[in-house]
C-alpha cells in the first residue's frame, strides 16, 4: 500500500506491488508509467524486474506477488512467464482488469504454467486510494 501512495503523490496511477519469497520481500515496484515514459512500468513488470535482479535469476519459482489492483494482460502474462507460484490483489479492475473482472486469463488451460491467485486484501484500501486519485484528475 505504501508503494501505492507513492505512486500517488508522484501523479501515478497509484498500485504498488512486492514479491515474496519465504516470507522475505525480495522485489517492489510501484507505477511509473509517466515518469519512465514507458507504457509496460506498471507496478508488477517493475516489482518482477526488482525480484530477479535480486535473484539473479527471469524465473522466480516459489515466490508470490501481491498487488493493490488486479494485473491487466501484460503483467498477468509476465506473473506467468516468471512462474509465480501465488498472486494477491487488493481491489478488482473492472476495465482492464485480466483476473476475474474482464478476463480469466490464469485459467486457460494453453498457459505453460499455473498461478494461484486471490483477491480482496485490503480491498477498500487500494480502491478507496484509486478514487481519491481519479477524483483529482476530474
Amino acid at each position: 500500500m505504501e508503494l501505492a501512495k507513492e505512486s500517488f503523490l508522484k501523479d501515478e496511477v497509484p498500485v504498488g506491488a512486492v514479491v515474496v519469497k519465504e516470507n522475505k520481500i525480495i522485489g517492489s515496484g510501484r507505477n511509473t508509467v509517466i515518469a519512465d515514459n514507458d507504457v509496460s512500468s506498471h507496478a508488477e513488470i517493475n516489482a518482477l524486474r526488482s525480484a530477479s535482479k535480486e535473484l539473479n535469476n527471469f524465473r522466480l519459482n516459489g515466490c508470490s506477488i501481491y498487488v493493490t489492483l488486479e494485473p491487466c494482460h501484460m503483467c498477468a502474462k509476465a506473473i506467468v512467464d516468471a512462474r509465480l507460484d501465488m498472486l494477491v490483489f487488493a481491489a478488482k479492475e473492472p476495465k482492464t482488469g485480466s483476473i476475474c473482472s474482464i478476463d480469466n486469463f490464469l485459467e486457460n488451460k494453453a498457459l505453460n504454467h499455473s498461478v494461484k491467485y486471490k483477491f480482496g486484501l485490503r480491498e477498500d484500501i487500494s480502491a478507496n486510494l484509486l478514487k481519491d486519485f481519479f477524483k483529482q484528475k476530474r
